[in-house]
């Protein structure tokens, strides 16, 4: 009776269970996911910082090119 109480009661693998299901196809799609993040995310990091060096024309371009294209790229990957 104390032995069942010492033990895990729960002692699955899941990640490892997690892993198997995930195919190769969904991988890729996860890392293509990311890869939108990042630009998304240089893109926004150099208008921000254009617009930090006062910059009037190449600021708003990146800016409105990060969060009107490329974020909801992004969120739909």
């Amino acid at each position: 009776m104390l032995d069942t109480v010492s033990r895990p009661v729960y002692t699955t693998g899941l990640p490892v269970y997690i892993m198997r299901l995930m195919t190769e196809t969904e991988t890729a799609s996860r890392s293509r996911g990311l890869l939108w993040w990042g630009i998304a995310a240089l893109v926004l990091l150099a208008g921000f910082a254009d617009l930090a060096r006062g910059g009037d024309t190449l600021a708003p371009i990146l800016l409105a090119i990060g969060y009107c294209v490329l974020v909801p790229i992004a969120i739909l990957k």
